[in-house]
């Protein structure tokens, strides 16, 4: 029994740890989909939420007024402020002022300052610097009704509150201190607001890109592993060490090359200068190559006898069964190209909107809306959910191919 005992908390123990990091892992992501999803006051509350709150509204002499929360004798009441503004007083012993800082001061008592009697006479105190502050001494009536006589620690403006279930009831607050009745409301409409800071024609830019991308390195990696793999010619496996030895050289000796190389073309601030330089992979052919070479060769001596042509072997043969290598290529191609940044920077600039992708537009969109965070974390999960859903759809063939990929050979 002990034993068993042991076993089950060893276990709680494992998915309970698991859990624990696995949230915070995940923390980053979930916060950028709800901020996303919040209104901009909401954002900067203190303390942060999580889920998104908007303030309720009320309609009250034709016009749409926040809701606040008021507990009156202990129950809690919707008020909603009236419009008008009133001067008051806010008083209290001598002992309760905070020289220093008087709105801090512990209130006495708080009334409209046109009800309260000037005596005319005054008490100084000294601050901790060693100056003095005078304080006018006021008769005012306290809560219990007997009048007292008190020094105006200091003045202010407060707001009416009126009750929605029963107009006679009223009270004075200050608005921007007082609790809102608030309820969750996910914002959508921050989304649309991005989409139409031309992150639409970005969102179609970076699909179009990124589509012609995949698919140019998928037929590009398929020909060259096959021909890598099967096909037998003169100096083809020192062609193949060249090329996968390519794979050393930094991006950084690559730039001026190639932006000169787009220069001369003419490809300079258009769509095909993302697109034709990257269909070509030699991690994608290294991929390709290693798994074609786990094929058996029976398979491919058969279907030369059938009378199969090299072509209807790499398809209707090899394709097929290299299903894992293809979807963990077309994932790297996918990421690599949906979060392409610095070469769309350097061939595109910022200054050509109608052919930005999704990481230009989103500098513009930190740019536009830097006292917005939750615009910004908006344009952000744009950017980042389609990756997400694609590796979740494909994750499958994916940790297969990793699996599978680099081992064999």
């Amino acid at each position: 029994m002990t034993q068993r005992l042991s076993f089950y908390l060893g276990r709680l123990l494992i998915y309970g740890l698991l859990t624990f990091f696995a949230l915070v892992m995940t923390f980053p992501f979930i916060y950028m989909i709800s901020t996303s999803l919040k209104t901009s006051n909401d954002v900067f509350r203190v303390p942060p939420r999580l889920l998104p709150y908007t303030t309720e509204q009320r309609e009250y002499n034709g016009e749409l007024k926040n809701v606040f929360i008021f507990s009156l004798d202990g129950v809690n009441t919707e008020m909603v402020p009236t419009g008008e503004r009133v001067q008051f007083g806010f008083f209290t012993a001598q002992e309760r002022i905070n020289v220093d800082a008087p709105r801090q001061s512990v209130v006495d008592v708080q009334v409209p300052i046109d009800t309260a009697v000037e005596t005319g006479d005054s008490i100084t105190l000294k601050k901790s610097d060693g100056s003095d502050v005078t304080f006018p001494l006021y008769e005012v009536t306290a809560p219990n009704g007997e009048t007292v006589r008190l020094p105006l620690a200091f003045r202010g403006a407060l707001s009416r509150f009126v009750a929605l279930d029963n107009p006679d009831v009223t009270l004075f607050a200050n608005e921007r201190t007082s609790e809102t009745s608030e309820y969750v409301d996910p914002q959508w409409s921050n989304y649309n607001a991005v989409l139409d800071l031309d992150l639409d024609r970005a969102l179609i830019n970076t699909s179009l890109v990124t589509v012609l991308v995949v698919a140019g390195q998928l037929i590009t990696s398929v020909f060259g592993g096959y021909a890598f793999s099967r096909v037998e010619f003169r100096g083809r496996d020192s062609l193949f060490l060249v090329y996968l030895g390519s794979i050393m050289i930094p991006f950084v000796v690559l730039i001026i090359p190639m932006y000169r190389l787009m220069v001369i073309l003419g490809w300079q601030n258009t769509l095909v200068s993302l697109i034709v330089p990257w269909i070509f992979t030699a991690y994608g052919t290294f991929l390709m190559r290693q798994f074609f070479i786990a094929i058996p060769k029976e398979i491919e001596e058969a279907a030369l006898l059938d009378g199969c042509s090299r072509f209807r072997i790499l398809w209707s043969v090899f394709v097929p069964l290299s299903t894992p290598a293809i979807a963990t290529l077309a994932i790297f191609s996918f990421l690599y190209a949906w979060n392409s940044f610095l070469w769309p920077l350097l061939i595109i600039g910022e200054g050509n909107v109608d052919n930005h992708v999704l990481t230009l537009s989103l500098i513009r969109l930190s740019n536009a809306f830097a006292d917005k965070p939750n615009m910004v974390l908006t344009g952000a999960a744009i950017a980042i959910l389609p990756p997400m859903f694609v590796f979740v759809f494909a994750q499958r063939y994916f940790i297969e191919g990793v699996a599978s990929s680099g081992v064999k050979g």
